[in-house]
């Protein structure tokens, strides 16, 4: 589990396909402590929790390697990540960490297109399309994860939602450098997801 607050940008330093392409072995280069990065550890990156399969130190610098699988290339952005990509990353939960966020799985339920970026004083607001069958999990004051970043709905009109990102989120994530007619990996929260399910077995 994770809480949807970025801890570290990482970039991916190599990308190498397996399995007849179905498969991506991701280098990812970080600032977390190589000592702290066990085998097996989930990081998520972009929202999406890996692996950790391998992990050292190259030139002073920490790196681990992930895989990610068809169903993850399939329904996210990894299908586009390559070398120089950038990532939000964040370590697993841990008990007696503080919940900054929202309680986010890490398993990214599909894909938003950034429609609209408007650029205020200090701020960016972002209007994103989804799919009709995630935008019903999305309301006006709930949370959202996109690439990994917990963060509160702002507005919701059908399948478009619009989000406000302030300062310190622009500075410490990859969401600066967002543009319209990018994707972004999107997951709905899990409270949403429950109530539904709840509303639709009565």
């Amino acid at each position: 589990m994770f809480t949807g607050i970025v801890t570290d940008i990482g970039e991916i330093v190599s990308l190498t396909p397996t399995a007849q392409g179905q498969l991506h072995r991701l280098r990812i280069a970080c600032r977390y402590d190589r000592a702290g990065i066990a085998d097996g550890a989930s990081i998520a990156c972009n929202g999406v929790c890996l692996t950790v399969v391998a992990s050292g130190v190259d030139r002073g610098k920490t790196w681990f390697e992930v895989d990610a699988a068809a169903e993850t290339l399939g329904m996210t952005t990894a299908k586009h990540w390559a070398a120089g990509t950038r990532l939000n990353l964040e370590r697993a939960l841990r008990i007696g960490d503080e919940l900054g966020g929202h309680i986010v799985a890490g398993h990214a339920d599909g894909i938003a297109t950034i429609i609209r970026r408007e650029d205020l004083p200090d701020m960016a607001r972002f209007e994103l399309r989804t799919t009709r069958e995630l935008a019903r999990f999305i309301a006006a004051k709930g949370s959202v994860t996109l690439d990994g970043v917990s963060l509160t709905v702002n507005t919701v009109e059908d399948v478009v939602f619009s989000v406000l990102i302030i300062p310190h989120t622009l500075a410490v994530t990859t969401l600066g450098g967002w543009r319209a007619g990018g994707e972004v990996n999107l997951e709905v929260d899990l409270m949403a997801r429950y109530a539904a399910r709840l509303a639709e077995m009565k």
